[in-house]
């Protein structure tokens, strides 16, 4: 299996959205640069600084599916059946959005209703061996409780946003201890972090098991 990683743009004070879920400025980064980045999506084409378009092409091209949450398909609107990044999307949800489905019936979208673990699980068996992206916010929060993370993923942009969306929400367990950075790029108006989860004993057992 892929590893799973928790992924966002994410303010200095540790937000990813605003509270009418608007992101503010937290994606200038996207459209700064000189360097000219496709997407599936014909109607969105990213202008990214070198460095960035680097490493957003490594992390495109790594992917095999998205899970996210009911919250964040909604506002979307599932993002018109295809997702810009052009990957599945696992969605955990307590209810199918029938009339979506039928809508979009060639979307390459799945609906869970068992579970962020069944999500996960889900996504991996549709990514095989490439990575599992995970958005911020609760479904980050409880596959890192449950677990579940490899790494999380930060771009940090040089902004204060005061209140928000906090990348991972109030944690129901102890402080989840993180690992030095391994990835440390610089773009213009945004840096590239990876940080590995330091999972317990058990945890790891599990996940290798």
């Amino acid at each position: 299996m892929g590893q799973v990683i928790a992924n966002a743009s994410m303010s200095l004070d540790g937000y990813i959205a605003k509270l009418d879920n608007t992101i503010g400025r937290l994606f200038e980064w996207l459209q700064n640069g000189e360097v000219e980045v496709r997407t599936v999506d014909d109607r969105i084409t990213l202008h990214m600084s070198r460095s960035s378009a680097e490493y957003w092409r490594t992390w495109v091209d790594g992917l095999g599916a998205l899970v996210c949450g009911r919250t964040l398909f909604d506002f979307t609107d599932g993002w018109g059946g295809m997702h810009t990044i052009g990957v599945p999307v696992v969605v955990v949800t307590h209810r199918i959005p029938t009339g979506w489905i039928e809508a979009h019936p060639d979307a390459p979208f799945h609906f869970v209703t068992d579970g962020v673990e069944a999500g996960v699980a889900k996504a991996q068996e549709i990514a095989g061996e490439r990575t599992v992206a995970v958005t911020a916010g609760t479904i980050a929060r409880q596959c890192l409780e449950l677990g579940l993370l490899d790494a999380v993923a930060v771009d940090l942009v040089p902004v204060v946003m005061g209140q928000g969306r906090p990348f991972f929400g109030e944690l129901t367990t102890d402080d989840a201890p993180l690992g030095d950075p391994i990835t440390c790029i610089q773009g213009d108006r945004v840096t590239h972090l990876v940080f590995p989860v330091a999972t317990s004993g058990t945890q790891s057992s599990e996940r290798q098991g």
